[in-house]
């Protein structure tokens, strides 16, 4: 079995939060008959770095516009911080974490998404035999959202979107967002516990979905569309949700075709 977990928000800003759901990841890991990988994002730290050194964070339909001082900053605060500090807690909770991002050996490869964005990448290719490598051999790796190109450029990349390009290329069975959310809400606000991919575009085209959750729908959907067997959108904060998901407990919501 296959799965690809994302993690964002919250869970990546809190120590405790953080040592939580490391702890169950490394669990799922020792069960032995999941192959695992980790994207993170970082987004909150990101920001807050830039404005501890008086550069303001500026977004354009929620993406950031990233300049070559900002690109800079992504690699330190990505690749560098946040994700030692995940590996770091997946190995005293005994995985055997390897932090890597996107530009290792070709993971993923972006292209310029918007001459506005500055290097903002658009994922375009994902060679998976690291993935494959790693995770034959037990290892878990985990993944932060910078991509590059054959020309030596650095992008800095969604981390939804990060997910589902290594997922897709990973043949992933499972795609499991943990989120700041409960799940996806219908325009009552009562969490869905199940959307097909018809009803999340609706959700996305009637406003129901705005924002985050958006962004959500869409990189479920396009993952569905590449190989992937279906999406889970939980709360990473409830203790014990990795394992109750993913064993087919009703949390959260599960997209599926």
């Amino acid at each position: 079995m296959r799965t690809l977990i994302k993690l964002g928000g919250a869970l990546l800003d809190s120590a405790d939060l953080r040592k939580q759901v490391a702890a169950e990841i490394a669990d799922l890991a020792r069960e032995g008959h999941r192959r695992l990988v980790l994207v993170h994002g970082g987004g909150k730290q990101m920001t807050r770095y830039l404005a501890e050194r008086g550069v303001e964070s500026r977004f354009i339909n929620g993406l950031r516009v990233t300049t070559p001082a900002v690109i800079d900053a992504v690699t330190k605060v990505f690749a560098g911080s946040v994700n030692s500090e995940l590996v770091m807690a997946l190995r005293a909770a005994g995985a055997r974490p390897v932090g890597l991002s996107g530009l290792a050996a070709g993971l993923v490869d972006a292209e310029i998404l918007n001459p506005e964005l500055g290097q903002v990448g658009r994922p375009v290719r994902s060679d998976p035999r690291l993935l494959e490598l790693l995770t034959e051999a037990g290892y878990l790796p985990v993944v932060a959202c910078i991509a590059g190109d054959s020309a030596g450029t650095i992008f800095n990349v969604n981390a939804d979107q990060m997910a589902v390009a290594c997922a897709s290329a990973f043949r992933a069975q499972t795609l499991l967002f943990l989120t700041d959310v409960e799940g996806v809400k219908d325009a009552t606000g009562a969490v869905n516990a199940r959307v097909t991919k018809s009803e999340a575009r609706g959700l996305i085209e009637d406003g129901v979905a705005t924002g985050g959750m958006q962004a959500k729908l869409e990189a479920s959907v396009h993952a569905l569309e590449n190989q992937v067997g279906e999406v889970l959108i939980a709360p990473g904060a409830r203790p014990g949700v990795v394992g109750e998901i993913l064993s087919g407990s009703a949390i959260g919501t599960r997209i599926i075709p």
